[in-house]
């Protein structure tokens, strides 16, 4: 039913939708997604300084190119969101546990799921020795929420005062629904019910305040192209940007008045390389560190990294969702789509693609979410229970399913030919057609596919926004949408009970498993590395760069 699964209670048409699930799907996918398109690093930064009087320097190798540091107008995807964290902090960011940790706000409180109240720390200042203030805030938010600013990757919309598309009317000079309560507290009012973890996670850690003081003179045009951004003087974060080549580093010297602590490395680097040279880069040790969704370790070198002495390698949280979504108006009979899982052995992937590092689950949630129901047992492998549904079906064997597959994930395309291969022994023919990623977003928009599969990491604390749109019926990537879902979906923006939250989240997953409009292939858990030399640091999806203050060298 189109419309039924609206986001944050929006009702919005088809085609607006299609915009925002493609917007957040570019701040969600891992950096496998895009290494191959990357050029090869031609800058060299060489291995960390050691001894006295030295200046110390860490470097850290990814995988994804930059989009650029002008925090209002990038979009949200992750090398963007911490390229400009590191100067300007987010409200609030997601620890390595998953717990929500305070950056520039010490709290964000709700009593009814409506009225979020951000209080800034009282200690947080601009590196200029001006206090951080709720004007701030609201400064920045307005510019967000402006049709000049014209950046819909805030989805800003769901607060009073904006409209559906996301923004206010130009020239605004105030939003009913940002409202600055004193000079460290700001409430923001939402149109409709929406959980705290909602918007801790959708909006808390994706607003990087800015310096209302140093920017409040420029036109909402000349903030657009302000060179200023390109080497900022004034933020409020532990680092300052030096230099930048969108395809080759970002480098950032020390902010030595930040507000918790002068940072105890001087310089620090973001190394933007391809995946085949991250091996070669630990072991010369021109890349101090990874990160576990930035940086896409190729899986035939995580053995040659794990035998590496100057480095320790850590395994990360299973978050990133290997998802293969059904396009249910094209195979309509959930017996048919039930025998697709059925007839994989999803296991037998996750030893010999993952080595092991990996998990199978049914629907959308790991074991990394506090809302993950293990009571759940996924589909086992069972060719004879496949045939058998396709018999119940009437499936003939006759019809070539379309499989579409990105071909810059090189695990999953090798992946793909022995799902193919499965399916065939059970009478289901599939045709695998690898595409890039661009492509890939074409094709799930335009819903011509019967199977589509793609890299998904749905939040752990908060998978509704996606979940909501995915469910949301025609248009979707699943044409599929079902009033217990939506129902249940609605109920998780209600409440703030872990365990309420749970039930609701294991009726949708019960129901996908059910009815299998998508299903989970395998969740990966990414290998990191950092050198041995480094302290205070370790890789991590979340939390990565919360107390990159304290990270030190070893000498």
């Amino acid at each position: 039913m189109v419309g039924k699964g609206n986001e944050l209670g929006i009702v919005l048409s088809i085609k607006k939708k299609e915009e925002i699930i493609l917007k957040r799907f570019m701040r969600k996918v891992i950096g496998v997604t895009l290494a191959a398109a990357m050029a090869a690093s031609t800058v060299g930064f060489g291995a960390a300084a050691e001894g006295d009087g030295a200046e110390k320097i860490v470097n850290v190798g990814v995988t994804d190119s930059l989009g650029g540091v002008n925090p209002l107008a990038i979009d949200q995807t992750e090398i963007n969101k911490y390229a400009v964290g590191l100067q300007f902090l987010p409200l609030v960011e997601l620890d390595s546990e998953l717990n929500f940790q305070g950056m520039l706000a010490d709290s964000v409180t709700t009593e009814d799921n409506l009225t979020f109240t951000v209080h800034i720390n009282d200690e947080a200042t601009w590196s200029d020795g001006t206090p951080v203030t709720a004007e701030d805030v609201e400064f920045t938010v307005l510019r967000l929420a402006s049709p000049v600013i014209n950046n819909a990757t805030m989805l800003l919309y769901a607060f009073e005062g904006v409209g559906d598309d996301g923004f206010v009317e130009e020239g605004a000079t105030s939003i009913e629904g940002i409202k600055v309560v004193d000079e460290k507290t700001v409430q923001f009012t939402s149109k409709y019910p929406m959980a705290l973890t909602t918007f801790e996670n959708t909006y808390g850690r994706y607003l990087h305040t800015l310096p209302k003081h140093i920017l409040g003179e420029y036109t909402e045009e000349e903030l657009l192209t302000l060179d200023w951004f390109n080497h900022p003087d004034v933020v409020s974060g532990p680092y300052i940007l030096a230099d930048y080549d969108t395809d080759h580093y970002i480098s950032y010297t020390a902010n030595e008045a930040y507000w918790k602590g002068a940072p105890k490395i001087g310089k620090l680097n973001i190394k933007i390389v391809e995946g085949s040279q991250i091996y070669s880069g630990l072991q010369s040790g021109e890349i101090d560190i990874t990160h576990h969704t930035m940086t896409a370790i190729p899986q035939e070198d995580y053995d040659s990294i794990e035998a590496l002495e100057n480095v320790e390698t850590v395994y990360g949280l299973p978050i990133t969702n290997q998802s293969a979504f059904i396009q249910t108006a094209n195979i309509p009979d959930a017996r048919v789509r039930q025998a697709l899982v059925y007839a994989i052995d999803r296991n037998q992937l996750v030893e010999q693609l993952l080595k092991g590092h990996g998990e199978v689950v049914d629907g959308f949630l790991s074991s990394a979410s506090p809302f993950f129901d293990d009571a759940i047992e996924p589909i086992s492998y069972d060719p004879e229970k496949a045939k058998e549904l396709l018999d119940e079906a009437g499936w003939d064997g006759s019809q070539t399913l379309r499989f579409y597959v990105n071909s810059g994930d090189s695990t999953f395309v090798n992946g793909a030919q022995v799902l193919a291969a499965q399916w065939a022994a059970v009478g289901i023919n599939v045709e695998v057609t690898t595409v890039d990623l661009a492509t890939l977003m074409t094709v799930a928009g335009s819903t011509d596919y019967d199977i589509m599969a793609v890299q998904y990491t749905y939040a752990p604390v908060d998978p509704y926004p996606d979940v909501d749109w995915l469910l949301s019926g025609e248009g979707s990537w699943t044409g599929y949408a079902d009033d217990s879902i939506s129902e249940a979906l609605a109920g998780t923006q209600q409440t703030s009970d872990t365990e309420e939250i749970k039930n609701l989240y294991s009726i949708v997953d019960k129901k996908v498993q059910e009815d299998v409009p998508m299903f989970s292939v395998y969740i990966i858990s990414a290998q990191g590395a950092v050198s041995n030399r480094l302290s205070g640091a370790k890789p991590s999806a979340y939390g990565f760069f919360n107390d990159v203050q304290n990270w030190d060298i070893n000498e």
